[in-house]
């Protein structure tokens, strides 16, 4: 026995429908189509003759808009339009941080101060890493040159024993 209110349907026969059904639907469904379309053509004809009929009503959201040329609307007087308080402190507020861009680029800021001072200190560190490695380098090459030249003079020494004996 199922749960709940509603019928489960799995596991049913399918029913499917035959041709002969199908095609008679069709043909119906045609036959209903066509006698709309002769009713809507009778309908159009008889709505051309009653538009002579209908009475003119004086409503400005029916009447089609003219369409504006840019030299009318550039006549309009746009000269005093005054801005409201958040327009007027969004234009502060870019005009602002445009300036402080401008300081900071020339270096007149106490931020573009600390951040000239900071790369100082890096370039100053890094040179003197810079430093550091050459030498090491050289230290390290002119290591590896001694110890070639005792390695050579080891053999050069021992070499000539051998060969003596």
């Amino acid at each position: 026995m199922p749960k709940g209110r509603k019928q489960n349907y799995k596991g049913r026969s399918k029913q499917f429908t035959s041709v002969q059904e199908l095609e008679s639907q069709r043909q119906q469904e045609q036959e209903w189509r066509g006698k709309k379309k002769d009713e809507s053509s009778s309908e159009e004809e008889q709505s051309e003759s009653d538009e002579d009929a209908v009475i003119q009503v004086n409503n400005p959201n029916r009447a089609a808009q003219k369409t504006k040329k840019i030299s009318e609307l550039s006549e309009v007087p746009s000269g005093t339009v005054e801005l409201s308080r958040r327009e007027k402190e969004e234009i502060a507020k870019q005009e602002s941080a445009r300036r402080y861009q401008q300081l900071h680029a020339q270096g007149k800021t106490d931020e573009a101060r600390a951040d000239l001072a900071r790369l100082a200190i890096i370039r100053k560190q890094r040179e003197e890493s810079a430093k550091k490695r050459e030498e090491e380098k050289k230290e390290r090459e002119a290591r590896q040159h001694a110890s070639k030249e005792a390695s050579l003079n080891a053999i050069k020494s021992k070499g000539g024993r051998g060969r003596g004996k």
